[in-house]
C-alpha cells in the first residue's frame, strides 16, 4: 500500500475522476460531521442521533466501491510487482494487459449480479430512516461500472500487441473452463473448488493482479463451480462486508494521519523527540525509533509513518553523518514494530475480521510494541560505534521548553485518542473522527500550516488510500464467506487439534505463515485471509486471542519490511535514500532482533495481556 499523491485528473476521463472524487469526499466528510454531531448531541444534550449507523454504513459503501474505482485507476489498489519485474518486458506487458482483462471481467461479473441483489433489496428498509436496501447496494453497482470504464481505459493506453495476446489467452481458459464445467463437471467437489479458489488467489497476486481483485475473481470461480445461481453471493457478501459501523474508523484514521503530516504535527514531535533523547548512544537512530513508536499512535498507517517520520529526519541524518543504508533499515524496523502501535491499519482491519474487541486490541499493542522497540534500541547502542557521527549538541533548558510547549498539542493527540478508547467514554470510529476534527484544529487554525487547497488534496488523497483499503475489506469478506462455506475453517481445525499439545510448535508456524506471507502479499492481505482461519484454531488450543491477534500483527509487520520481497522495506530505502541492495544486507541484524522480540512477546502473554486487563478489556 502506498500513500503517493494521486495526480491530477486528466484526459477525457478527468470529468469522471474529479465526479468521482467529490462524491466520496462528500461521502468521507459528510459522515465526518454527522458522527461528530452524535457525540456531541449524546455527550452534551443526552440527545444521540440514533440513525448515525445507517448513514454510516451508506458512507462506507460508497468510498469501498465508487472510490474503490478510481483507487484502481490511480494504481492504488495493493499489488505485488516483484515477478513482474524479473521478466522480460514483452511478458511482463502481457502479464499487466491480463491484470486489466481480468478486473474488466470481475467488474462486469459483479456489475451483472448486483442488478439482482438491487431487485431483492427493494422491499428492504432500514429501521429508523426507512432507507431502502437498494441504496446500500447501489453503491457497488455504480462502482463496478465505473470499473470496467477505467479497465477499458487503462487498456487503450498498453501496446495492442501485449493487450490482443492476453485477450486470447485469457478467452481460450475462461472458455475452457466454461466448456468443462458445462460438459464434464458439472459439479466439482466442495474441497476442489476451495482448493482451486486459493491457488487462483496466490497465483493471480503475484502475477500483478490487485488483491482485491484476486479475492473477488477467486471467490467468483468458486461460486460458478458449485453452481451459476450462487454468484449473486458475490455482490452480496460485499455489500454486508461494508455495514459495520466500526469499519469508518479506517479512513478516519487514515485522513488523521494526512492531516497530521501535512499540519506539521509530525514534525513537531520528531524535533521535540531529537532534543530529549538525540544525546544517547546511537543518536538519531534512537530517536527514530521513538519517534516511530509515538507517531504510529496517530496516523494509522505504517506508510505514512514512515514518510512522516523520515522525511523530517532525512536532513538532520546527513548532517550528522550518518550511514543512510543503517537509517534505512532503522527506519524499516521501528515501521515493522508500529504495526501493533494502535491506530494501526492493520489492527483495525484485524478487528473488523475477527471477534476480537477493537479497544482492547489498542490497549494490548503497546507494550509489545514498546517490547521490541527496546530491543531495537539495545541494538543500535551496540552498533553505534560502527558508525561515527557528529555527537548531538547539548539542549538548553529554555530551548527544550519551547519545543516541548510546540509539541504538547499533538502529543495530547494519541494521549486523548487512548484515554477516550480505553475509558469507554466513545467508540474507536468516535475517536478516530475527534482525532481528525483535532488535527484539522490544530494544523489549520494553531500552526496555519494548512491551506484551503492542501485540506481539498488530503481529502482526496485520503478518500483514494481509503477507499483501497476498504475495497480490499469487502472483497476479503466474500472469500471469507467462501471459505466458510466449503468449511475450510473447521477442516483446519480438525487438522490442527492434533497439536493440542504443542501450542508451542503451533505458535512457531503461525509465526513463519505469517512472516513469509506478509513479505509475499504486501501484508495486509496475509492478515485478511490467514486471521479470519487461525485465530479460532489458536482459541481452541488455549492461547488468548487478544494475545494471538497481536502476535500476527507483528509477524505481518516484519514480513512486510522484510527484504527483499517486501514493499515497506523499499519505501523506508527511498525516503532514506539509500542503496537497496546494501541496505538489504545491513538488514540481517535487525530482522533478527525483531524476531526476537516477537518471541518474547509470543511467549510471554503477559505483555501483550497486562494493560487490557488492567482496564478491565480482557480476562
Amino acid at each position: 500500500m502506498s500513500l503517493d499523491r494521486v495526480p491530477v485528473a486528466a484526459g477525457r476521463l478527468g470529468l469522471l475522476d474529479r465526479l468521482v472524487d467529490l462524491v466520496v469526499a462528500v461521502a468521507l466528510l459528510g459522515e465526518l460531521v454527522t458522527v461528530m454531531a452524535d457525540v456531541l448531541g449524546r455527550s452534551l444534550f443526552d440527545a444521540p442521533l440514533l440513525w448515525t449507523d445507517e448513514v454510516g454504513s451508506l458512507a462506507l459503501t460508497i468510498i469501498a466501491f465508487i472510490g474503490g474505482a478510481v483507487a484502481y485507476r490511480r494504481d492504488q489498489h495493493i499489488s505485488v510487482h516483484t515477478i513482474l519485474g524479473l521478466l522480460p518486458a514483452r511478458l511482463s506487458a502481457v502479464l499487466r494487459a491480463a491484470s486489466d482483462w481480468l478486473v474488466l471481467e470481475v467488474s462486469v461479473v459483479s456489475f451483472v449480479q448486483s442488478l439482482t441483489l438491487l431487485r431483492t433489496r427493494w422491499e428492504e428498509r432500514t429501521p429508523i430512516l426507512e432507507m431502502r436496501g437498494t441504496w446500500l447496494a447501489l453503491p457497488l453497482t455504480v462502482g463496478m461500472a465505473i470499473m470496467a470504464v477505467y479497465a477499458l481505459a487503462r487498456l487503450r493506453r498498453q501496446a495492442p500487441a501485449a493487450v490482443a495476446i492476453s485477450f486470447i489467452a485469457l478467452a481460450i481458459i475462461t472458455g475452457g473452463i466454461v466448456l468443462l464445467h458445462l460438459l464434464w463437471l458439472p459439479t466439482v467437489e466442495t474441497g476442489t473448488a476451495i482448493s482451486i479458489a486459493l491457488v487462483v488467489v496466490m497465483a493471480a497476486t503475484l502475477l500483478g493482479l490487485p488483491v482485491g481483485f484476486a479475492l473477488v475473481l477467486a471467490t467468483m470461480l468458486y461460486l460458478y463451480t458449485q453452481n451459476a445461481a450462487y454468484l449473486v453471493a458475490l455482490p452480496q457478501n460485499m455489500t454486508d462486508g461494508m455495514t459495520r459501523f466500526v469499519l469508518l474508523a479506517l479512513p478516519f484514521f487514515i485522513l488523521a494521519g494526512f492531516v497530521m503530516e501535512e499540519g506539521g504535527i509530525s514534525r513537531r514531535l520528531v524535533v521535540f523527540v531529537a532534543a530529549l533523547v538525540g544525546r544517547l548512544r546511537g543518536g538519531l537512530l534512537q530517536v527514530m525509533v521513538v519517534s516511530m513508536y509515538i507517531v504510529s499512535g496517530i496516523s494509522g498507517s505504517k506508510a505514512a509513518d514512515v514518510a512522516a517520520v523520515g522525511l523530517v529526519m532525512r536532513d538532520m541524518l546527513d548532517e550528522d553523518g550518518y550511514d543512510r543504508s543503517e537509517a534505512a533499515v532503522v527506519l524499516a524496523s521501528s515501521a515493522a514494530m508500529g504495526e501493533c502501535v494502535p491506530p494501526s491499519i492493520a489492527m483495525l482491519v484485524l478487528g473488523s475480521v475477527t471477534s476480537l474487541s477493537m479497544g482492547a486490541l489498542f490497549a494490548a499493542g503497546l507494550l509489545p510494541a514498546a517490547v521490541i522497540a527496546l530491543c531495537l534500541m539495545l541494538l543500535i547502542y551496540l552498533r553505534a560505534g560502527r558508525f561515527p557521527v557528529r555527537v548531538q549538541a547539548p539542549v538548553g533548558g529554555a530551548r527544550l521548553l519551547r519545543l516541548g510547549a510546540r509539541a504538547v498539542l499533538p502529543f495530547s493527540m494519541p494521549a486523548l485518542l487512548f484515554a477516550g478508547i480505553l475509558t469507554g467514554f466513545a467508540t474507536p470510529t468516535e475517536i478516530s473522527a475527534f482525532a481528525v476534527s483535532y488535527g484539522l484544529l490544530i494544523a489549520i487554525v494553531l500552526y496555519r500550516e494548512l491551506s484551503w487547497r492542501g485540506f481539498v488534496r488530503i481529502v482526496v488523497n485520503a478518500s483514494t488510500v481509503a477507499a483501497m483499503v476498504l475495497f480490499t475489506l469487502a472483497a476479503a469478506q466474500t472469500f471469507s464467506w467462501a471459505l466458510s462455506s466449503a468449511r475450510l475453517p473447521q477442516a483446519l481445525a480438525s487438522l490442527v487439534f492434533s497439536w493440542k499439545e504443542n501450542t508451542v510448535l503451533f505458535m512457531i508456524a503461525s509465526i513463519v505463515a505469517l512472516v513469509l506471507l506478509g513479505s509475499l502479499l504486501e501484508g495486509l492481505p496475509a492478515l485478511l485471509i490467514l486471521a479470519p482461519l487461525l485465530l479460532p484454531i489458536a482459541i481452541g488450543l488455549g492461547i488468548s486471542g487478544l494475545h494471538y491477534g497481536i502476535v500476527l500483527l507483528i509477524a505481518m509487520g516484519i514480513g512486510a519490511f522484510l527484504p527483499p520481497l517486501g514493499v515497506g522495506f523499499y519505501i523506508a530505502c527511498a525516503v532514506a535514500r539509500a542503496p537497496m541492495d546494501r541496505s538489504s544486507r545491513m538488514m540481517v541484524p535487525y530482522v533478527l532482533v525483531l524476531l526476537a522480540g516477537l518471541l518474547l512477546v509470543a511467549f510471554i502473554p503477559w505483555v501483550t495481556l497486562w494493560l487490557p486487563r488492567a482496564f478491565g478489556l480482557a480476562l
